[in-house]
Parts: structure tokens; sequence; C-alpha cells
């Protein structure tokens, strides 16, 4: 098949390069993973996680070294923008092709799906999806099965089955909705047999299936079935009827929508979190405004969604919000007044639902939250148990958007039934997956701001919490080291555990952004870690006035503002039920006097006693506020680049080269203090065994005697 142009796709991305193909010339398995890389790049094809490809190659068999066919096919819970070999199953087609005869028909579907380990040509291949008989029973060589919007709009509207044939003439085949398993890959093979000159197969109120005897012609066969979609959806917007019913509600201006949004948050993550603590998304973006400000809104939201995909990643519905005037001018219990009747009433009927169809075997019933809300005006919020799965279900719900704008242009938007949505949602093969994921790591599910987050320790600190499972905000004064960190962390961690914000803890502005900046990414906030900080060695009659108020200005003055800041919005979210921590980085030199250290020292000790009184004051809120005491943390901290160190070889009467040793040599333990070991001194105090301990210090310096608390 020779290579189309590139221009050929207004409404779908084409982005196969001929010179990577070239390289991956002959290795089937390679040009599989390669197209599937592509088609999950754009989400207007599939969504993260969502679909699957596959080819067929022949391979010698592991035991008897005969040639056999074998199924290659995205495994179970991949996505295929960032699939790899690991993340396929590897089949004998054969052994598929031989399990037709110990299938009962549709009562006894699941009953296969565990068959399908048995078929393994690689035992240690990746778990076979409930689609693998959707690929194996259809002969050609290289399959694709996607959710693309465009598509599915047909499939889920009123008429789909007619605008398909005029779409695509004969091209096409349709299947009525039917939930996918090894009965609807038998209905495909049957529907291909009868129809040997078609290119996909649409499914009603779901996907495409569609294919290729090469990597290649499978890929541009894909992107030309969703282009004749997609262009046909965009002559029909607002032909007949203004989209979405035409506009209800006037778009606020974005800086005033994010204010909102910001205000309002941390009470929606409060009642979301009403069983488990979640974390947020907020995405105001053109489509998701176009719906929410709709006359079709409240009609089309309470239907739910069609494709199986969209609604197991957002519930059956989302929660649109009701209000009552200006929520920036409210009181907090204002705003706590109008929302807890609203998540009441969104519980109450989720528990209706599920126990309406309910059967003997379904699993228990899951949390009863909304997982998307809709705030006519200002945008949409979503709330999972991290940020990527957050953010990854805004997205499918925006592809729901997409659907119903399309299927209300040509038809009639149809969703699938509540009994049915039911059935995939609390489908046995579903509980057995998500039983599968791994354990939840110790800060799962929290939101920490620390601040000198670029620094030696604020670094070690901001890994810490994010190897923990953390969402992760830094803030610093130095922009550029900033970036660096955030670039360095997000390739360790991922692009949705960590954020930055630059910010000067001493300026009450910057601070209060900081935390604007921190909600709106996450939804709230759990951990406060004050550790910016500089230090000065002087004499007593050396130390000038700016040396002093420097000092109290970035360690009391920055420490003061950023914790009444973070509990202002710690409030918010109703910290009584959650717990929150707010852990303050002072110094073994609060507690001992040394040389030449009185405005340094001085600091250090309100710090310290500022974290009692906090303490004090927050513990009805359920706010523990704890201190860590380091020592002499040298290598890496950007304490030692601004003088400090050479004032206290001074002091001491040693070289610079020789403080790490004498810093050491001076402790009970005889050890020097690394970073890290103030980041794991952090973690004690937030990551849960210490939940029952507030106004604490932790010293760790080696073991200073003259630092002892008692």
């Amino acid at each position: 098949m020779e290579p189309v142009m590139k221009e050929t796709f207004r409404h779908v991305s084409y982005l196969w390069d001929e010179q990577q193909a070239a390289a991956l010339a002959g290795d089937e398995v390679g040009l599989l993973i390669y197209r599937s890389n592509l088609l999950g790049a754009d989400l207007r094809l599939t969504n993260y996680a969502g679909g699957n490809t596959s080819c067929k190659t022949m391979e010698p068999d592991l035991v008897t070294g005969e040639q056999v066919p074998v199924l290659w096919v995205k495994g179970s819970g991949g996505d295929l923008g960032t699939l790899t070999r690991k993340g396929l199953a590897a089949l004998y087609l054969q052994r598929l092709e031989a399990l037709k005869k110990k299938y009962r028909g549709l009562a006894y579907e699941d009953e296969m799906v565990p068959l399908f380990t048995h078929c393994l040509y690689d035992p240690h291949s990746q778990a076979p999806s409930i689609d693998t008989p959707l690929h194996a029973f259809l002969p050609h060589k290289h399959v694709d099965h996607l959710h693309p919007d465009a598509v599915i709009a047909i499939a889920a509207s009123k008429e789909g089955k007619a605008i398909m044939q005029e779409v695509y003439g004969d091209e096409l085949a349709w299947i009525d909705w039917q939930r996918p398993g090894f009965d609807l890959g038998l209905k495909m093979e049957q529907v291909y047999r009868a129809n040997p000159h078609i290119k996909g197969i649409i499914l009603g109120g779901h996907g495409l299936f569609s294919w290729g005897e090469t990597a290649y012609e499978s890929y541009v066969n894909t992107l030309t079935i969703i282009e004749k979609a997609a262009a046909f959806l965009e002559k029909h917007y607002g032909k007949t009827r203004p989209v979405f019913g035409g506009v209800r509600v006037k778009e606020i201006p974005e800086s005033q929508r994010r204010e909102m949004a910001v205000r309002v948050m941390p009470f929606l993550r409060a009642q979301a979190s009403a069983q488990q603590r979640m974390i947020g998304h907020f995405t105001d973006e053109e489509g998701v405004l176009e719906f929410v400000n709709s006359q079709d809104l409240d009609r089309l939201a309470a239907m739910g969604t069609s494709c199986p995909d969209h609604f197991l990643r957002t519930k059956i519905r989302p929660l649109v919000l009701q209000w009552q005037g200006n929520v920036l001018e409210m009181p907090d219990e204002e705003l706590r007044r109008q929302l807890t009747p609203q998540f009441e009433a969104y519980r109450k009927a989720y528990v209706a639902y599920y126990e309406r169809n309910k059967q003997p075997d379904s699993p228990p019933m899951r949390d009863p939250n909304p997982v998307i809300i809709l705030w006519p005006g200002v945008g949409m919020f979503a709330f999972a148990k991290d940020k990527q799965t957050a953010r990854v279900s805004a997205e499918f719900y925006l592809n729901a958007i997409h659907v119903m704008k399309g299927a209300e242009a040509v038809s009639q938007y149809v969703s699938l039934s509540e009994a049915e949505a039911f059935r995939i949602e609390y489908w046995q093969l579903e509980e057995a997956k998500l039983k599968r994921l791994p354990p939840e790591k110790p800060l799962s599910r929290k939101i920490a701001l620390i601040t000198g987050g670029s620094g030696g320790i604020g670094r070690a600190i901001a890994e810490k919490l994010a190897e923990a499972g953390a969402c992760v905000t830094l803030t610093d004064i130095d922009e550029q080291a900033l970036q660096s960190t955030l670039g360095e962390m997000k390739s360790r961690y991922g692009k949705d555990v960590c954020t930055a914000f630059s910010a000067d803890v001493r300026d009450s502005q910057q601070v209060k952004a900081a935390f604007a900046h921190t909600i709106l990414q996450f939804g709230g906030i759990d951990i406060l870690v004050n550790c910016a900080g500089l230090s000065i060695s002087k004499s007593l009659v050396d130390t000038t006035l700016d040396d002093w108020n420097i000092l109290q200005d970035v360690l009391v003055k920055g420490q003061f503002l950023m914790s009444r800041e973070a509990v202002i919005w710690m409030r918010r979210q109703q910290p009584e039920i959650m717990g929150c921590d707010i852990v303050n980085i002072v110094s073994k030199n609060a507690l001992v006097a040394g040389p030449d250290n009185v405005a340094y020292g001085s600091a250090k000790a309100a710090q310290l006693h500022m974290s009692r009184l906090l303490a004090a004051e927050l513990g009805k809120d359920k706010i523990r506020v704890n201190v860590v005491n380091p020592d002499a943390v040298i290598r890496g901290s950007k304490i030692w680049e601004s003088g400090w160190a050479e004032g206290r070889a001074k002091a001491y009467g040693v070289s610079v080269e020789d403080l790490p040793a004498f810093y050491a040599r001076r402790t009970l333990l005889n050890e020097e203090i690394h970073a890290e070991d103030i980041a794991n001194a952090v973690f004690a105090f937030v990551g849960g065994l210490l939940s029952k301990s507030t106004g604490n210090v932790l010293n760790v310096d080696g073991g200073i005697a003259a630092a002892f608390v008692r």
C-alpha cells in the first residue's frame, strides 16, 4: 500500500513515519507496538487504557519447534499510547479456536476468560483481556479496536445503523450493543464471513473494529473510517438546531472561573472524600464549557454515558452543581450548607441504583460519591484515588461529551440502559481486575506543599513524599533551580505527581498564589512542609540589622504566612475527618546556644516555639504540627553555598573541608547527616504511624546531648 498524504486527514492525527517504520521491517510485533503508540497518542481515537490492537504471526512452538500461528494482543489494563512488548499477551491461535468447543453459551460467558491463560504462547506475558476472542476470530493479520468519539457518536445515535450506511455505504457492518466477550467474538466472525468485503465493524454504543493485512494498512484504514465519521458530524453541527440546544449560562471570564474553582474545590474534595480521601482535577477547556453552559446539560448528563469504557471511569452519570449567590463572597459555612444536600442526594440516588440492579453475585457497592462534577459557567471537576486517575476520568467524560454532541447533531443520543450499565460496572471480571491492582502507597491520596523545594533538604523531602505516593507542589524563590528540579521529578515520578510554583515565602500574595495553584492542580492540601531557609553565621557585633531582618522574614515570617494560609485551606476540606500535617524544618540551633549564631539561632528558636503554639491551637482541627531539627546537612544543601560554611568553620576553628568530619565527630553516633535523613524524619510524622502525635520535636543530628529536648 502506497503511503497516503498527511493532509488527507483533518480530524485525526496522521503520525506514521516511514523511516521509523522501515527500521521495524520484518518485525510484525514491533510494527504492532509502533502502530498502537501512534493511535494511543490521539485522545480523539481512544482513551488512556482504552481499546486494543493485535497482530498475528507465525512463531516456533516452544516445545516442538513447529511453526504455529500466534496472536499478539494488548493485554488487560494496558495503554496503547505507552504500550511495550511487556504489555502484550501472546496466545496460541489454534487453542483459542479450540475454545469454541468449550463455549456453552451466553449465560456461561465469564467462564471463558480463565481459559485464555491455557492458550498462552508466552506464560510470562500480560494477562489476556476480555476482548481477546474479538481479535482472534477475525482473519486479518492486523486488527484495531478503538473508541473514537466520532464513530461512537454514530454508534450511540437512535438511527445509528442507518447513519452508518449513509456515511460508509456497505464498507462497514453493524452489530447491536452487546457486552464484550466470547459470544461477541463469534458474532463478529459470522458478520465478517457474511460480508468479507467490509473494512470494519461498528459495535452499537461501544466502538470500532477495523483491520488490514499490514500494520500500515490497518493504521490508514482505521484513520480513514474515523475521518469520514468526523467530517460527517462536522457538517451537521448547528445545522438543524444549536449545539446542545444553545447557551443557557453565560460563559464567565477565565480568571474568574479559575478563582471560583479554587474557592470551591476543597469543599468538593471534602464531600467527594466522605468515604475515602480523593485527589482532584479541574478543566475548563472549550468542549467542557460548551456542554456545561448549554440548554441540554441537565437532560444529557442525567442519561449517562454509552461506551462502557467511559462510565467505568466516570460512573454512570455526573453530579451537576446548583448554586444560589456568589460563591466568591459566601462564608465557608454557606458553601457547605449548599453543597452537602447535593452530595447527599447523589449518594442516595447511587445507593438506589445499586439496590435496583444488584444480583445475588454482585460485588459489594463501591464508593457512592460522584467522580465527575459539572459546574455551569465554570467547568468540570473529577475526583479519584490519584491525580492520573482523576485526570483520565475527566478526559473520558470529555470524550463522552463529544459523543453526545455528535449524536445529537445527526440524530438523538442514546445511552445504555441502567440495567446494562450496572452489569458492566459491577461485572465480576471488572471486580477481579480491581483486585489485581497493586496496594496503594502510604501517602496515596495526599497532597503536599514543600517550601524551599529545590534545595538539598527540600528536594529530598519532595522525592520521599512523591515516592510514597503523595502529590507534591514545590515552591522556591529560585525559578531556574525550581524548574530543573521539577523536570527531574516528573521524569522520575510522572507528570501527574509533581507541580511547581515560584514564590517568596515573605510575600503574602505570593504565598496565597502558591496555595491557589496547589488547590487547582490537586484539589486541596494535606501536608505543609516549611523548609525554605537561609543561614548567616556572624558574631553579635558583626551581625547587621539586615542580617537579622532577613532571617526573621524568611524563617519566622515565612513559616507564619505559609502555616496561616495552609490552615485556612485545610479547614475548608474538613481536616477533623481526614487529618492534616504541618512539619517545620527547624534546626538543632533552636535548642543549642553556639558561637557566632545570634540571628540564626534566635530565628530558629522562634520557629520552634511557633510550632508548639500552632500544635496547641490546631489540635481541635486534627491538624498535627511537628518539628524536625536537622544539624549540619552539608552535602547538597544550599545553605552551605551562602557563606555559612565559612562562618561555621571559623567559629569552630577548622577548615571548610573538615566540617563534615568535625560535625560527625561531635555526635554521639559519629554520623554525618544527609538530606535523605531529614526526609525520612518528615515521612515518620506524615506516613501514618504517628497520626496521634503533635507538638513533637524529632532531632536528626546524630545525637547531640545539648540538643536533647528533655
